[in-house]
């Protein structure tokens, strides 16, 4: 597929990305990639993002409230 570089450049067709969200673009000694980011790369990057998914029951009501005690067992 050839397409004309315009002023901002190119568009990419969407079914050429797959199901990514998002992709990083890089130059490669004169070649350049697109490449789409996984889903776990992304959680990786951010260890927040995967907080609260996969959540424990511990019994105590308040221990969203009061965790720091509960966890140094004060």
């Amino acid at each position: 597929m050839k397409v004309r570089v315009g002023e901002k450049g190119v568009t990419v067709p969407r079914q050429m990305l797959g199901d990514a969200e998002e992709v990083e673009i890089r130059d490669e000694n004169g070649r350049v990639v697109i490449e789409p980011v996984r889903k776990a790369e992304k959680e990786e990057e951010d260890p927040i993002v995967g907080l609260g998914q996969d959540p424990v029951s511990c019994g105590a009501e308040d221990a969203s409230v009061n965790h720091d005690q509960y966890l140094s067992g004060e």
